[in-house]
């Protein structure tokens, strides 16, 4: 027996849930069970009795506004306590069509993906326009290589999750998942694929972000971050690498002027390259202890997500209603994970 999850993060939607929910599939072939998730982050309209009405099997609600990223955080932690083999995270304001989440879901039924991401193909969207078709492109170019991975649209919010990949994905950014999930994932090697969807258009302006330079600047520190919490030692190694040859240059020119006989007009170059070249020293310094923090974090990483395996195989065992033993056993072996870890 397959679950499926279908989350719905929403802010003020009451206008477009009900429409949203309803183009949801009933059944898909290969899934036993769908369910639907809504995550109000503080609306302040009727979303949630709409969503209700609609047909949403469940809803939490943040109590006040915590932002997309946690709710997509806090539906992954819902969802597999409800005990989902698959999660998919659609958007509340219907821009996706949601037949295509069959599309969506195969390759992970099919054990060819652990993370499928809904390809938008915004090249073929009319109303974008051409400075967004190209940032788009750009930025998805730059978080496949950071990823390593072949991610053909990197702020789809159409997307779906095994259940395993959702166990180790943790979001920390305050803005939005979508690049820091990918990222994460790459890393992690997990199988990241695409498919192509159909959406709708949207006419209200996005509540994510103001302007284009906003969503540059906050989506960009998203990126540096999560990549270096995996890659760290190439950062600041190349940081301090490149601050050393900056450093060497008014240093030869010294050593140069010196040679010649004309070196003492010259001290300044000396005194500034040497400074620089002493900051680019730390920084290669650095690199070593960053890397040292990020293997470390790698294990607190894989110790959370067995944690969370056994928490959640409680709940949903504890829903299904099995034997207790079992959970008892599982109870012991959570709690001495915990002793061992100090959480």
């Amino acid at each position: 027996m397959v679950k499926l999850v279908i989350q719905i993060p929403c802010l003020n939607e009451a206008e477009t849930i009900a429409a949203t929910v309803a183009d949801l599939p009933k059944a898909i072939d290969g899934v036993s069970q769908i369910e639907i998730l809504i995550i109000d982050d503080g609306s302040t309209d009727d979303t949630v009795a709409a969503a209700r009405a609609a047909g949403a099997h469940h809803v939490i609600s943040n109590g006040a506004n915590r932002g997309l990223a946690q709710s997509f955080q806090r539906g992954l932690d819902a969802a597999l306590r409800l005990g989902a083999d698959i999660i998919v995270n659609t958007d509340g304001d219907n821009q996706y069509h949601g037949a295509d989440i069959a599309a969506l879901v195969r390759p992970i039924l099919d054990n060819k993906a652990d993370i499928v991401v809904g390809d938008r193909r915004t090249e073929t969207i009319e109303h974008f326009s051409p400075l967004k078709k190209h940032l788009q492109k750009a930025g998805s170019g730059l978080v496949s290589a950071l990823a390593n991975a072949d991610v053909a649209d990197a702020v789809s919010g159409f997307r779906a999750f095994s259940r395993d990949a959702a166990m180790g994905v943790t979001v920390r950014s305050s803005f939005s998942y979508t690049t820091e999930t990918l990222i994460q994932a790459g890393r992690r090697r997990m199988r990241i694929a695409s498919v192509p969807i159909r959406t709708n258009k949207v006419e209200r302006p996005s509540r994510l972000f103001r302007s284009i330079p906003q969503f540059l600047v906050r989506t960009g520190r998203t990126m540096l971050r999560a990549y270096a919490m995996y890659e760290p030692l190439k950062i600041f190694a190349l940081l301090g690498i490149a601050l050393m040859f900056m450093g060497a240059a008014p240093v030869v020119r010294f050593v140069i002027h010196y040679l010649a006989g004309d070196g003492e007009g010259m001290i300044q170059s000396l005194i500034i390259g040497g400074v620089i070249m002493l900051i680019g020293a730390i920084s290669a310094m650095f690199a070593l202890i960053a890397d040292l923090v990020a293997y470390n974090r790698q294990l607190l990483e894989l110790t959370l997500e067995r944690v969370r395996k056994i928490e959640y195989e409680l709940d949903t065992q504890r829903h299904a209603s099995k034997k207790r033993l079992p959970i008892e056993k599982l109870r012991e072996e959570l709690k001495a994970i915990r002793a061992k870890t100090g959480s």
